[in-house]
């Protein structure tokens, strides 16, 4: 089995299309871990992640990026802030549809869910996060972070929505865990929601071919509002972004025309 078979194999496995992501990078990261599993060729693994769980859920987990933190670039928090959700509360009201879309760990929802809290009172608050890796959203759900994962977050937060558990580890407050709804949710191949005011999708598009963000960034647009705004990574700038129909609002911030 080459390659190709085997990304086709993945495909109809795990729903996962590799052609999406950058070919070399990707195809050095499953060579490791193939090894690491001392498996000889592509076929053997493939009939090893079918039948033993622990391997199919470590190579999905392998295959998704997560690096994660509360409150991550504060800079783009602040226009968040100061601007976006001020403005968003004005065009449509306070119970704003908001996705974060590839939210690895939690803590970009949970951290729009604290920020927003300074608008909304928390019953209001109800945020969709997705991501295509079942055990990060299990770490979401679970609300169980390090000191390093919350380093960056504002310290009235801290104080207000954090108990220190043991030595350096930090649990979220059912309060907070109450407005986020975890679902699985792959960017490339499931439906998405309708109708949002807000989606945010950091840090994980860079990953994928320029084919690939260019399909995602149309469906986002159609699952935005007119005005809704759609927040990316600080590496990832639309450079086309007018003929995906946005326009730059702010830096990391487009708006749906």
């Amino acid at each position: 089995m080459d390659y190709e078979q085997f990304k086709s194999q993945i495909l109809s496995l795990t729903k996962i299309d590799l052609n999406a992501y950058k070919e070399r990078q990707m195809k050095r990261r499953i060579d490791a871990l193939i090894a690491k599993n001392k498996y000889p060729s592509y076929r053997e693994y493939v009939d090893a992640i079918k039948t033993n769980n622990r391997l199919f859920e470590e190579f999905v987990n392998y295959l998704t990026i997560n690096v994660s933190e509360f409150w991550r670039n504060p800079e783009q928090w602040k226009v968040l802030e100061q601007e976006i959700f001020p403005e968003l509360i004005k065009n449509f009201g306070k119970n704003l549809k908001i996705w974060s879309a590839a939210c690895s760990t939690g803590d970009e929802p949970y951290s729009l869910v604290m920020l927003l809290s300074k608008f909304v009172p928390l019953n209001k608050i109800s945020i969709i996060a997705t991501d295509i890796d079942k055990q990060v959203l299990e770490k979401a759900q679970a609300g169980l972070y390090n000191q390093k994962s919350i380093a960056g977050l504002p310290q009235e937060f801290k104080d207000k929505y954090f108990t220190k558990i043991g030595m350096s580890n930090y649990q979220i407050s059912d309060e907070i865990k109450k407005c986020v709804e975890f679902k699985q949710g792959n960017l490339l191949e499931d439906k998405y929601p309708a109708n949002m005011d807000l989606i945010v999708c950091r840090n994980v598009l860079i990953y994928f071919t320029d084919e690939a963000k260019t399909e995602v960034y149309k469906k986002f647009n159609a699952s935005l509002k007119k005005e809704g705004v759609l927040f990316v990574g600080s590496t990832e700038q639309i450079i086309n972004y007018r003929d995906l129909n946005y326009q730059s609002y702010r830096s990391f911030f487009y708006k749906k025309i």
